[in-house]
C-alpha cells in the first residue's frame, strides 16, 4: 500500500512539473490536456438538457438487460459523431470534441419494444441530429470512456424522462430497408450500397431495427460496429473474387495518430493477413519491454473463427482493404503491416484503423517488379525489420513463381 501511495505522489509530482508540456511521463499526447479543455464546459450541465442528438449508443454489461439512450451534444460540431471525416485531426482535439458527446443511459432488456426504445431508434435512423429532451436523475458526470473499438465519449448520466422535441428526419431508403422483413446481413450490405456511412449502419443495426422482425433485438455497440464490418467486408469480397488478380507488386501507406500502415498487394487470389506490431509505451503495453507482434489470416475461403489477438481491428483493417480492392477491380494476396507506437497514448477506437487503410488507397501506391523489391521498400517505412514480420507470415513465406518475376512495375 506504501508502495502504491509513493507511486501516486511521484506521478502528481511528474505532472506538476511537467503541465503537459515537457512529455515527462514518456507520453507524446498528455491525457489531461483535453479533459482540462473540457471539463469547464459540462461541469455545469443541469439535469435538465435541451440540444441535439446524433445517434445512440448500447452498453453490452449485464446482457440481456443493458444500458441504452442517446448520444447528445453538450457543443454541438458538424463532423462530431462521423468518423469519416476526422482523418487528420490532432489525438486532443479529437478526444476533446468527442468528450462533448453527453451519454444518457437507461437499463432496458434486449427484446424491448416499449416507446423509449421506439423513439432511440428513430434517433438512429435519422440522417441528421435530432433535438431532445433529457431529465436526469443525478447531474451527468463527466468520466471520458476510451475503447480500443468505440469512439471516445463524455459525460453520462441516468434518465429520468426523454421527449423528442422535433421529429426525425429518416431518408425513405433507410425506411424502405428497415421496414423490410430481412436478414440483419442483407439489410446492413443493402443500406451500404445506397450509400449510408459504415459509422451510421453501426448505430442503425445497434438500435435494434434490423434483422428478421420478430427477432430483432438491441445490439450493444462494441459488437454492432465489428459486425457491421464484417458483413460489409463479406460482400466486398465475395465480389472481388470475381474480379482479374492483380498483376504486380504494390504498397500503399499511411500514418495517423502514431500508427503506421503499409499495405502489400501481391498476385494471387484473394487471401488477407493482417499484422499489429505494438511498441511499449501505449495504454496497453506499458509493461512490454520490446515490440509485441500478433498475427491473424484468412484464406480465400475466408477464416471460421473470431480474430481473437486482433479482435475489432482486423475487420476495420480487412474492410479497409476489401473497399481499396474493390476501387480498383481486382483481387490480390494482401499483407498488412499495422505499427502502434508510443504515442498512441489512449486508444480512441478502430475507425481510426479504417480510415488508415482507406487513406493509403487514396494515395499513390509504389510499384516493384518482385516481391522482394516491396519488402525492401517497406522495410524502409518499418521500425521493426520486415523480416520479423516474415518469421510469423503465412503468406510472405509462401514460394511462387510470380514472386520473382520479373515484370515491369507501374506507379500511379
Amino acid at each position: 500500500m506504501r508502495m502504491q501511495e509513493d507511486n501516486m505522489v511521484s506521478t502528481a509530482r511528474m505532472c506538476l512539473v511537467c503541465k503537459g508540456s515537457r512529455a515527462l511521463c514518456g507520453q507524446v499526447h498528455c491525457p489531461l490536456m483535453a479533459r482540462l479543455m473540457v471539463e469547464p464546459k459540462v461541469r455545469n450541465i443541469s439535469l435538465d438538457f435541451f440540444g441535439p442528438s446524433t445517434s445512440v449508443f448500447v452498453g453490452r454489461m449485464g446482457y440481456p438487460r443493458v444500458n441504452t439512450g442517446p448520444l447528445a451534444a453538450v457543443e454541438y460540431t458538424e463532423n462530431i459523431d462521423n468518423p469519416s471525416a476526422w482523418f487528420g485531426m490532432p489525438y486532443t482535439e479529437l478526444i476533446a470534441m468527442r468528450s462533448m458527446l453527453l451519454r444518457a443511459r437507461v437499463a432496458q432488456d434486449v427484446g424491448s419494444r416499449s416507446r423509449y426504445i421506439l423513439e432511440n431508434q428513430e434517433i438512429a435512423l435519422s440522417d441528421r441530429p435530432t433535438d431532445v429532451e433529457l431529465t436526469f436523475k443525478r447531474r451527468p458526470v463527466y468520466r471520458v470512456s476510451f475503447s480500443d473499438i468505440v469512439q471516445p465519449m463524455g459525460p453520462s448520466a441516468e434518465l429520468r424522462n426523454m421527449r423528442l422535441a422535433e421529429n426525425p428526419h429518416i431518408p425513405r431508403s433507410i425506411d424502405y430497408i428497415v421496414g423490410d422483413d430481412i436478414k440483419a446481413a442483407q439489410a446492413g450490405v443493402m443500406l451500404y450500397e445506397r450509400g449510408h456511412d459504415i459509422y451510421r449502419i453501426s448505430s442503425i443495426m445497434s438500435s435494434g431495427v434490423l434483422g428478421r422482425k420478430e427477432s430483432r433485438k438491441l445490439v450493444p455497440t462494441r459488437w454492432s460496429i465489428v459486425a457491421v464490418q464484417n458483413m460489409v467486408a463479406d460482400d466486398l469480397i465475395m465480389k472481388l473474387k470475381e474480379y482479374p488478380q492483380i498483376n504486380e507488386f504494390r504498397v500503399y501507406s499511411s500514418k495517423f495518430l502514431d500508427n503506421r500502415f503499409e499495405v502489400l498487394l501481391m498476385p494471387g487470389s484473394w487471401e488477407f493477413e493482417n499484422f499489429e506490431a505494438w511498441a511499449p509505451g501505449s495504454m496497453w503495453t506499458a509493461q512490454l519491454k520490446k515490440p509485441e507482434i500478433l498475427e491473424e489470416y484468412e484464406p480465400y475461403e475466408g477464416r471460421k473463427g473470431y480474430a481473437e489477438l486482433q479482435g475489432g481491428g482486423y475487420y476495420a483493417s480487412r474492410l479497409g482493404v476489401a473497399e481499396g480492392l474493390a476501387g480498383i477491380k481486382r483481387q490480390a494476396r494482401v499483407v498488412v503491416f499495422r505499427e502502434v507506437y508510443e504515442g498512441y497514448t489512449v486508444p480512441l477506437g478502430n475507425w481510426q484503423i479504417l480510415e488508415n487503410v482507406r487513406n493509403a488507397f487514396r494515395q499513390p501506391f509504389a510499384g516493384f517488379s518482385t516481391k522482394q523489391e516491396a519488402l525492401e521498400h517497406i522495410n524502409s517505412g518499418l521500425r521493426l525489420p520486415v523480416g520479423d514480420y516474415m518469421e510469423m507470415s503465412r503468406i510472405l513465406r509462401q514460394g511462387r513463381l510470380a514472386d520473382f518475376a520479373h515484370c515491369p512495375p507501374r506507379k500511379r
